[in-house]
């Protein structure tokens, strides 16, 4: 498993701001601060809580709403769905 440092530019359709994020090659989800979810794009309630794991080994974190970003690394354009997570280190 690899985690990557790297500055992005996160956009949606309220907003763009340029972050410092962790890739983690076995994360399965992409996570982001609800505060910054907010000033990017409408955020939409997941159907249901979803709670995963973390690095800390019996610790949970629930997500219970989701945001869809676009995000520039190198001029390249991508995009996925975040998951909300109050209490992340990291915005993203």
């Amino acid at each position: 498993m690899a985690v990557i440092e790297k500055s992005i530019r996160l956009m949606g359709s309220k907003g763009e701001k340029e972050v410092i994020v962790l890739f983690d090659s076995g994360a399965t989800y992409s996570c982001i601060k609800p505060e910054l979810a907010h000033r990017l794009e409408i955020v939409i309630p997941l159907p249901e809580p979803m709670e995963f794991g973390t690095a800390k080994e019996e610790e949970k974190v629930t997500a219970r709403e989701r945001v869809s970003l676009n995000f520039y690394i190198d001029g390249y354009r991508f995009s996925d769905e975040f998951m909300l997570i109050p209490s992340l280190s990291e915005e993203v």
